[in-house]
């Protein structure tokens, strides 16, 4: 895998004080030999952990900048940086929108599931699978930090059997309310994807 590394910064938010660091991940288009770079943000306590507290979090625009209360991200990200503040540990932000399927799909998806379709159907209404995310570049940055084993704040199955092929880890869950907007998505989550809701 063809990556950059940046150089490391401080970075101070409304949780605490981070350190942080930007991974840029070059990828080859499927129809040519053109190379893409995907920015990818690690944000993380120092000292590290010997088992750090890990969030990977998938970009999510809508909720996480704009606080749409159509799915759980944004109240995911905020909950995962306060815990990751206070018991030592990661977040990896990657820049894979809607499951993988982009921005502007992601909206496409929307005004679906403004007409009924769930999460699900609306991405393979527009020819995607379920979820379409990659994991590779953990793997590279779980190397460059010398990390073998970490406790994975998530409740996605999938991503579980993701992580174990770059390191050994135990689930963490992370259960926020639903509210009117999204109890459907999270039972979508529940039922569909298998979310350990």
């Amino acid at each position: 895998m063809n990556i950059e590394i940046s150089n490391q910064a401080k970075l101070p938010t409304r949780f605490g004080n981070f350190q942080t660091k930007a991974f840029r991940e070059y990828k080859h288009q499927q129809s040519n030999t053109k190379e893409t770079a995907v920015e990818h943000l690690v944000v993380f306590t120092d000292p590290l952990p010997n088992i750090p507290l890990v969030r990977i979090h998938s970009e999510c625009l809508t909720g996480d900048v704009f606080g749409s209360r159509k799915c759980d991200c944004g109240p995911e990200l905020a909950f995962a940086m306060q815990r990751i503040y206070e018991q030592g540990g990661m977040l990896i932000y990657l820049r894979q929108e809607g499951r993988g399927i982009g921005l502007f799909n992601k909206i496409n998806a929307y005004n679906l599931q403004d007409g009924g379709m769930d999460t699900v159907e609306a991405n393979e209404a527009l020819g995607f699978d379920k979820d379409m995310r990659e994991y590779d570049i953990v793997g590279e940055i779980f190397k460059h930090f010398n990390i073998s084993e970490i406790r994975l704040l998530t409740n996605n199955p999938r991503k579980i059997n993701q992580m174990q092929k770059y390191a050994k880890c135990v689930r963490d869950s992370i259960i926020i309310e639903p509210n009117e907007y999204n109890r459907e998505y999270l039972k979508v989550k529940k039922n569909k994807l298998g979310h350990l809701l």
